[in-house]
């Protein structure tokens, strides 16, 4: 009998090898995909925090390898190459050996480093025990596929094992949205994908250096597949000497503290956090918020996609339930993974609800996650997700409006509440030669000065920082211009009235107006939401931003007219589209969806960055705020008058108070005139199904049943069949005026 359990358990082991040897293709693991949660202890783990438990201890090993992660993400934005390392769009780590995020850079993108737990995993899990691959020292990784674990494929992260004595103990990482990576359209944010593989680069992880040397055939194949073979050269360098200084700082640690202080410090970052978020949470009320928002188009065409979130917190957990969101679009870009939303997530909470909280996974130890699968927050594999924000972002902010009305009931806050912040890329991308000659795609450092949004006690700031982002910059212009061959002749000037108004008003958006010169062949793009629906909503009262729609002026030179008649030219989009000073010009507005396009010199292409969204009640704005931001010329007397009621003399700017306070007081029996009872404004309002004018996806009063584009037509959430394909736009412009040609035909027009 013994001898047969041999001799089968043999054949079994055989066939398990055989099996994973033949593997025809290793796609990312549902079961690392799925888990957001800490792994559980290894028995090592175990070891060394019996060894090493007093608390204090631990914190000077973190707060010591912290001070190297920080130190190396100084490094990543002062030697990359790429706008995103220069201006803080990057991100550097610290993992468990497991893969656990266990501490990440004061700077840079929370949600690039908490994606890397999953190319971790799936290298350990893989190739690790694999006889062509192997793990050994020196060994560094590179992934790019946003499927294995990144936000979308113009990122791009390098992982490295710390080894001690042989043996795995930490792992280093950083990222960099690099830009470019040769997909469909310059700059690696591809709007014209219909499909994964106009996606540019899907580097699954692999090897990529063996003993701290990058192996140049790889670095050539992969030079070979982008427009900027140079950048992807450099910053490849620059990722992977990042992680070695990180190595050195551990293993510094360890040469001070011992092997087991710095295994317990990684792991008990972990667990600490999860039991401080947990006891946190138990403070906020039971109950379930709920919130929904819609954006405008998919980057090809208009249409209105719903992100519909119920936030339910129970005991020490919350979940979000997405379910009844908008269904995924097969051959659209716009479509985010869930772990995007995850990650995303987990920038919300460390960043703008508990930012004392040490940043790392641990975060989201106690937060559940439902989805409709599949669906726009969760596609099918073969989905292009490219332009993952537009609708990653709606669901951030839809998270944010939720977490707050939490917040706002908790007496315990660790820090204020606040409306929702700005959260679309209004910023070009460019590509083509520069002045220089050389080939390049990328986008510009423009998308980091969203506006804050308001909070309960003041204003929120003008043009911040980005959702996604801490410490991050703007850029230099000058700088940039040295660069590429192109000019913002409007720079970062504050639009006027381009606010979240409100008893506080949001932070403002600034104007840019760019024109390109010294080159033949370079384009602009353009791939934010927003022109016809706002992006965000305000807060208890207050308004939301408003709408963006990108300007041009084309049919003019304005260096030429800057050179010739220089007093012709207006500094802002508001006097340049009104009062068109340019007589044989051509104007035009559009949505900010723009595919890439060569620019001829001189030419305007102009557009506004966001603002956040209002707090409260605009009525209850104390005067003497609103008469400073019209002395600081960031709202026009309509503004002042119609949104704030405030009378005041237009020279002096001298309020009159009591006519104000009437003013005011006639403003609020006015609503109340206007108002009614709800079932009345219900019965008026609120309609069976879309009004079918613009095509609707997304549940309407059922989330459990999704509208894909026809108002008449309901599919259960996940079972749209069949799946949604969008019709080329030029296709439909084609049909458009064939049948306008026929019908000429058929009355005898000419």
């Amino acid at each position: 009998m013994g001898d047969d359990m041999d001799i089968t358990g043999a054949a079994s082991g055989a066939v398990d090898a055989f099996l994973s040897e033949t593997n025809l293709y290793l796609a990312p693991d549902p079961v690392i995909m799925n888990n957001h949660g800490l792994e559980p202890r290894t028995a090592y783990e175990d070891e060394c925090i019996a060894k090493e438990s007093d608390p204090v201890r631990l914190e000077i090993v973190r707060e010591r390898i912290l001070a190297g992660v920080n130190e190396s993400f100084e490094m990543l934005e002062n030697m990359g190459a790429a706008p995103g390392a220069k201006w803080g769009d990057c991100v550097s780590a610290v993992y468990t050996e497991s893969g656990d995020l266990s501490l990440a850079s004061s700077g840079g993108v929370v949600i690039f480093c908490n994606l890397v737990q999953y190319p971790i995993k799936f290298i350990r899990k893989y190739w690790s025990k694999d006889k062509t691959v192997g793990i050994n020292e020196g060994d560094v990784f590179i992934v790019n596929d946003a499927r294995y674990g990144q936000a979308h494929n113009t990122d791009q992260s390098m992982m490295m094992p710390v080894f001690h004595e042989g043996k795995i103990v930490a792992w280093a990482g950083a990222t960099v949205h690099e830009g470019e990576n040769g997909a469909i359209e310059p700059g690696g944010m591809p709007s014209l994908a219909e499909q994964i593989w106009d996606e540019g680069l899907k580097m699954s992880p692999f090897k990529v250096a063996e003993n701290y040397t990058l192996r140049r055939d790889l670095v050539t194949f992969l030079q070979n597949s982008v427009r900027e073979p140079k950048l992807q050269y450099a910053d490849m360098k620059v990722k992977m000497y990042v992680c070695r200084r990180i190595e050195t700082r551990i293993h510094e640690a360890i040469a001070e503290y011992g092997v087991e202080a710095v295994v317990a410090a990684l792991r008990m970052n972990l667990e600490d956090t999860d039991a401080e978020v947990r006891r946190r949470l138990k403070e906020w009320p039971d109950g379930t918020v709920r919130h929904s928002w819609w954006t405008d188009g998919t980057l090809r065409e208009n249409v209105q996609i719903k992100i519909n979130l119920e936030l339910t917190k129970k005991g020490d957990e919350l979940t979000f339930d997405y379910r009844g969101s908008s269904p995924e679009f097969t051959n659209r870009s716009n479509n985010s993974l869930d772990i995007t939303v995850k990650g995303m997530l987990a920038q919300l909470f460390l960043t703008f609800i508990w930012p004392d909280i040490p940043r790392n996974q641990g975060v989201l130890a106690p937060v559940n996650f439902i989805f409709d699968n599949p669906s726009v927050l969760k596609p099918g594999f073969g989905t292009p997700s490219a332009q993952s924000m537009m609708t990653v972002f709606t669901a951030w902010s839809a998270g944010q409006v939720a977490t707050m009305k939490f917040l706002y009931s908790n007496p315990h806050k660790y820090t204020r509440v606040l409306a929702p912040w700005f959260n679309m890329i209004n910023t070009f991308l460019f590509g083509g030669l520069t002045q220089h000659g050389e080939m390049v795609g990328n986008v510009c450092a423009d998308i980091n000065g969203m506006g804050g949004g308001a909070l309960a006690d003041r204003d929120g700031e003008h043009g911040c920082a980005p959702i996604f982002a801490t410490m991050s910059d703007i850029g230099e212009q000058e700088f940039i211009e040295e660069e590429v061959p192109f000019i913002q002749i409007v720079s970062k000037k504050m639009m006027k009235d381009n606010q979240g108004f409100g008893r506080q008003r949001g932070g403002m958006g600034y104007q840019m107006v760019l024109a390109m010169r010294d080159s033949d062949a370079f384009g602009f793009m353009l791939t934010a939401m927003g022109a016809k629906f706002p992006n965000i909503p305000g807060l208890f009262g207050g308004y939301g931003c408003p709408t963006y729609p990108l300007a041009r002026i084309r049919g003019v030179n304005v260096f030429e007219i800057l050179k010739n008649d220089p007093a012709s030219f207006r500094y802002s989009i508001e006097e340049l589209m009104n009062e068109r000073p340019f007589p044989d010009a051509q104007y035009s507005t559009h949505p900010m969806t723009l595919g890439y396009t060569l620019a001829q010199r001189g030419e305007l292409y102009m557009i506004a960055q966001g603002t956040g969204g209002g707090f409260g009640d605009p009525l209850e704005r104390a005067p003497a705020d609103v008469m400073r931001d019209m002395d600081e010329g960031l709202i026009s007397d309509d503004v002042a008058w119609r949104i704030y009621r405030v009378v005041y003399n237009k020279e002096t700017l001298h309020v009159d108070e009591a006519a104000t306070a009437k003013a005011r007081d006639e403003a609020r029996r006015e609503r109340i005139a206007k108002s009614k009872p709800f079932d009345a404004f219900c019965k008026e309002w609120v309609k069976d199904k879309p009004s079918g004018k613009v095509p609707y996806y997304g549940s309407w009063d059922d989330k459990t049943m999704v509208h894909a584009g026809d108002p008449d037509k309901l599919h259960p959430a996940g079972q749209v069949v069949p799946p949604v394909v969008m019709a080329h736009p030029l296709q439909v412009k084609i049909d458009k005026l064939e049948a306008e040609l026929a019908d000429c035909r058929k009355s005898g027009k000419r």
